[in-house]
């Protein structure tokens, strides 16, 4: 993974934390590169997929092991984000598909959680829930593209929510442990329907105000050129 420019940098404060700068140093001395973290990235988001989908099938208390084990997965997804920037920018171990490395498992870990997420719903018999992950999963991929086409356009990334890719993820993880309970009241999937809704309507939100930043940059460069 080559170092992304600084303005493509998600501000992030864990990178700040004693234990990120720890284990990125680990990391890069252990031979650990960029490109192969992220890698390890994607399995997870298959492991926490086949758990989402499980979750749907699985008798009594292991749906609520899978969704335990779905929401440590994207945990552990969100932790290999973070090391791979800061192994390629703090320990310059970047390669020259690092750019590559550094946009496409994001998109392929945000489809299979969101979209894993609908099905394993769909299959505890709510048929809206996989129309929902796929929209979500679109929405994420159509978020990540306009931040792109403003850098293509050469301006600053735009990593405004309400839910861009850290808040999709927290409000995926949050709604794994709801669903994890659910059955203390009787619900099965309603929980995960419900959270993939609140994502999906809130990544529509965050598709529209970064258009609209873009908009408001193009229409300021016009006047300054003009």
């Amino acid at each position: 993974m080559t170092s992304p420019p600084v303005e493509n940098r998600r501000p992030l404060k864990s990178r700040g934390t004693a234990w990120a700068r720890s284990l990125a140093a680990a990391s890069a001395h252990g031979g650990a590169t960029p490109d192969m973290i992220s890698a390890t990235s994607i399995a997870f988001a298959v492991l926490g997929a086949g758990l989402f989908l499980w979750s749907g099938v699985g008798p009594g208390p292991w749906r609520a092991i899978a969704f335990v084990g779905a929401g440590i997965c994207i945990q552990l997804r969100l932790l290999c984000n973070l090391l791979d920037g800061m192994v390629a920018v703090e320990h310059e171990r970047g390669g020259s598909a690092g750019p590559i490395w550094n946009e496409l498992p994001d998109r392929l870990a945000d489809a299979l959680f969101l979209v894993g997420a609908g099905y394993g719903a769909y299959s505890a018999g709510l048929e809206a829930a996989a129309v929902i992950g796929w929209l979500a999963a679109w929405l994420a991929a159509l978020t990540a593209y306009i931040r792109e086409l403003g850098r293509g356009l050469g301006f600053p990334a735009d990593f405004a929510g309400p839910m861009a890719k850290p808040h999709r993820m927290a409000a995926l993880t949050l709604t794994c442990v709801v669903s994890a309970l659910e059955g203390l009241w009787g619900w099965h999937g309603q929980s995960m329907l419900i959270g993939l809704s609140v994502i999906t309507l809130g990544t529509a939100v965050t598709a529209i105000r970064r258009t609209r930043t873009l908009a408001a940059r193009l229409a300021e460069r016009a006047e300054d050129e003009d």
